[in-house]
């Protein structure tokens, strides 16, 4: 019944939104040394994923695991950084965590958005569940597709399709581990929504907190939204359509252009108000960017194949992946 759904969904929007945020103090694998003690930049290599339907929307990182999730049962993956396999961390289905699109880590917690079924969990990093939460029972459809958490510990969240930003304050992400349930409250209102697509996606906390920066996917517009105040600006950009999940450190965003299966590195310009497109770049093997993070000095990028999953066809392949790139 849910792929179902899901392949009627893709009518309307080809690939889903995620979206991570770059670590902290991440390390990666050690690159090799020549005998002259100089180091080689690590070129890029592909991380698997334990699980057979896989279909990873996401990806996320800290100083010790990579994280990422699926879309068709829930499972939630890990693997220590540097490993080259993902194994499965929280099993599909439970807390009724049946899809999974973007995910974050807060600190000691880790944030996972529930896609179509209108979810979002917050659970400890060893696999508590700190509180679930649903969208408000508006009658209208949803899509929990990305987070972002800010400097004071606030996680923001868009709904693709509802013009809407729900706020969990950082009091509530870091209660101790009940699992009790609540109602996700809208903070803010989004302009230009298109109904019966996918649109707010990726979503960034600006590093002074003052802002967020949410991409649409379907337009592939960038808005700077003020915490403040509520304001929400377009910023002067080129599109840049299936902009799905997004990365920042410092002035740069990384950009996942999901159905383009590439990444493209945009710089901001003082106060977020312009941006200009600084390069765009695919892989061999890229299948349906829609996950980006940043991991000390490399990209880690989602093969999501949600095409594929979208439209119930045959796989492209049987094995479902995260590629790690060199950041530049």
């Amino acid at each position: 019944m849910m792929r179902r759904t899901l392949v009627t969904l893709a009518t309307t929007t080809v690939a889903l939104a995620a979206v991570t945020i770059p670590a902290t103090a991440a390390t990666t694998p050690t690159a090799p040394t020549t005998a002259a003690g100089q180091k080689h930049k690590q070129g890029p290599y592909t991380i698997t994923i334990d699980g057979a339907n896989a279909f990873p929307e996401s990806v996320a990182t800290d100083n010790a695991y990579t994280y990422t999730g699926s879309i068709d049962d829930g499972t939630v993956y890990r693997g220590r950084l540097g490993a080259k396999t993902l194994e499965p961390f929280l099993p599909a289905g439970t807390d009724g965590r049946t899809q999974v699109t973007g995910i974050k880590v807060a600190g000691d917690r880790l944030l996972v958005a529930g896609a179509f079924t209108g979810r979002f969990f917050i659970y400890t990093k060893t696999g508590k569940l700190v509180a679930s939460y649903t969208v408000p029972d508006t009658g209208e459809k949803t899509l929990v597709n990305d987070e972002a958490v800010t400097p004071d510990g606030d996680v923001y969240i868009t709904d693709s399709f509802r013009a809407v930003v729900y706020r969990i304050p950082a009091a509530e992400v870091h209660a101790p581990a009940t699992g009790r349930h609540r109602t996700l409250q809208v903070a803010y209102h989004l302009p230009d929504y298109v109904a019966g697509t996918s649109n707010g996606n990726g979503i960034v906390a600006t590093p002074d907190g003052r802002s967020l920066i949410i991409g649409y996917w379907s337009t592939g517009a960038l808005y700077r939204l003020t915490l403040a105040t509520g304001a929400v600006r377009k910023i002067d950009a080129p599109p840049l359509t299936s902009d799905d999940g997004i990365a920042l450190r410092g002035d740069t965003l990384y950009i996942a252009r999901s159905v383009n299966n590439e990444i493209a590195t945009v710089r901001l310009s003082h106060h977020d108000t312009r941006a200009a497109i600084v390069s765009e770049r695919t892989y061999p093997g890229a299948d349906t960017t829609t996950g980006v993070a940043v991991s000390g000095d490399r990209l880690l990028v989602t093969n999501s194949q949600m095409d594929t999953y979208l439209y119930g066809a045959p796989l492209t392949s049987p094995i479902f992946t995260v590629e790690n790139l060199p950041l530049e």
